[in-house]
């Protein structure tokens, strides 16, 4: 039995890898996100235009007017003339944030009386500017802050804000933990999902159906590529991340495979039911993008799950992408104990064993 599955496995391995295009569809998406991603998907708010409209001439918004243009969020800075100027700014999409100083700002801050500063944000660009707007907000509690100790007051309590796990918030930490279960999914998705429709295509279907193998096996001899393209994959994006991107990896490798081995497993049942349902490569391509988006959307890495309503995030629990997600993360950054890892590998377990007995179930209906 075993050689005869051993036999299968060398012909899916030499189909995927003798095949040049095959090579590039594997390996090419890995090196472009992996090269792309950190940087491009991004919510640090960097480089982007602030506009002022300074009705007052004071030292007060000469100085906070200062501290904003050396900001690292804002490379550009734009000194507005009038309010005609900040609605085109804002609607011409030349600056992300507008600030309006009033005329009697400094002499209210000579007075200690109570200063307001007007901000506009751009709000088709929601996120970023709310970003940047709790920049603004940091930098003129930092200036109130040393103008009462000045004026010999003692200054409003502040909170000491630390961030465990990613301490200066940088935003490849989360992306490129992420990468290693979007990179695999896409893989062994495309992998097992084309496999049998290929079959048909080629017109090998048949001689695969009167060869010595039993339907289980042949599901064994298309998983097992699969799971060792998702274990190189992993592997390539690992050592990508630790080397180039210098994310810490804080956990254990023996974690990390185990999960990436059992969701492989998992994704390989969905990739093999699409492949079992479809009769050619067109509509099992179609069937792989049908299954990502809401797959992706689901996950956490675009929303926080917490946000969905709770009817929903009990639906993602089975979504195994989700699973590997916080498995992933947790695991480079947190460090975590195998009791973590466990309370979300079982639930992989189980989507692995429930998708490969449906894709069991439809490929033996297919051919009976």
């Amino acid at each position: 039995m075993f050689k005869r599955i051993r036999a299968l496995i060398i012909k899916e391995l030499q189909t995927l890898f003798g095949d040049p295009q095959s090579r590039i569809l594997l390996f090419m998406p890995l090196v472009l996100q992996t090269a792309l991603f950190p940087f491009a998907v991004t919510l640090d708010v960097q480089n982007n235009t602030l506009a002022v409209l300074n009705r007052d001439a004071g030292p007060a918004s000469i100085e906070l007017i200062q501290r904003f243009a050396q900001a690292e969020a804002f490379t550009q800075y734009i000194n507005l003339r009038s309010e005609q100027e900040m609605r085109s700014t804002i609607e011409n999409q030349d600056a992300l944030l507008v600030l309006y100083i009033p005329v009697d700002f400094s002499r209210n801050v000579a007075a200690g009386h109570e200063a307001d500063i007007q901000a506009i944000v751009d709000g088709r660009r929601s996120n970023s500017g709310q970003i940047a707007l709790g920049y603004v907000e940091s930098i003129i509690q930092s200036y109130n802050s040393e103008r009462l100790i000045e004026g010999g007051q003692i200054a409003p309590s502040q909170i000491i804000l630390r961030h465990w796990f990613n301490p200066n918030l940088n935003y490849k930490f989360f992306v490129l933990p992420s990468l290693v279960a979007m990179i695999t999914t896409i893989s062994v998705l495309i992998v097992t999902s084309l496999s049998i429709a290929r079959e048909r295509e080629q017109g090998t279907f048949d001689q695969l159906l009167v060869s010595p193998l039993t339907p289980g096996m042949i599901m064994v001899g298309k998983t097992v590529p699969a799971v060792l393209v998702a274990m190189i994959q992993g592997t390539m994006i690992l050592l990508a991340a630790v080397i180039f991107y210098r994310v810490p990896f804080e956990g254990s490798l023996i974690l990390l495979y185990l999960s990436i081995f059992f969701y492989a497993i998992a994704v390989s049942g969905i990739g093999l039911l699409i492949s079992s349902v479809c009769e050619t490569q067109q509509q099992a391509f179609l069937g792989v993008f049908t299954f990502m988006m809401p797959a992706v959307m689901l996950s956490g890495y675009a929303a926080p799950i917490d946000n969905m309503p709770r009817w929903l995030q009990v639906v993602t629990e089975a979504n195994p992408l989700r699973h590997l997600i916080v498995i992933v993360k947790s695991i480079f950054l947190k460090g975590s104990s195998t009791g973590f890892v466990l309370d979300h590998l079982w639930p992989l377990i189980l989507i692995a064993l429930i998708t490969n007995l449906a894709a069991n179930w439809m490929f033996r209906r297919k051919i009976a």
